[in-house]
């Protein structure tokens, strides 16, 4: 649905090389960190009926509050689950091979999700209202984002590095 610096694809599709590729400098200057992917699912409720211009928006704002905003990154939807939602992949390594800021990153979260829907007028989480739902667990990136392009509808409306 949306990709900040990643980089084409002669044929216009978007592969796991392609992935591999737009990442591999960020990877190549650090290899000291050991989590260096990145991934965030956002789920809006159902009710918000949003089309793929506001998602990427979303996507965007999210990333930029979370401090990911200049880093390359791949937004899909997704509808594994009985909604659609989106899956944010990017690293936790920029261009200069310093580590991104990952601490509290599950409470800052949570606190840009509150702000993005206020900003956007979006259905708010009630306290535990989506517990039921299947947890997230420890993915292997590769598997996950092959998974993703096979299943995923919508990828990439916009151009890469394309900011609005």
């Amino acid at each position: 649905m949306y990709r900040q610096k990643m980089f084409d694809s002669p044929d216009g599709k978007f592969s796991i090389r392609d992935c591999m590729d737009s990442f591999y400098p960020y990877l190549a200057v650090n290899n000291k960190t050991e989590k260096v992917v990145f991934h965030a699912s956002l789920n809006p409720d159902p009710k918000d009926k949003l089309d793929d211009e506001q998602l990427a928006e979303i996507a965007q704002t999210y990333m930029q509050k979370l401090g990911y905003g200049n880093q390359p990154y791949i937004v899909f939807k997704h509808s594994d689950i009985k909604r659609e939602h989106l899956h944010i992949v990017s690293l936790r390594v920029n261009e200069n091979g310093k580590k991104i800021n990952d601490s509290y990153e599950a409470v800052r979260s949570m606190k840009i999700c509150k702000e993005l829907e206020q900003e956007f007028n979006l259905v708010p989480l009630m306290k535990g209202q989506r517990e039921s739902e299947t947890p997230t667990k420890k993915i292997d990136f590769r598997v996950f984002l092959s998974s993703l392009l096979i299943t995923s509808t919508s990828l990439f409306s916009t151009s890469p590095g394309c900011e609005k």
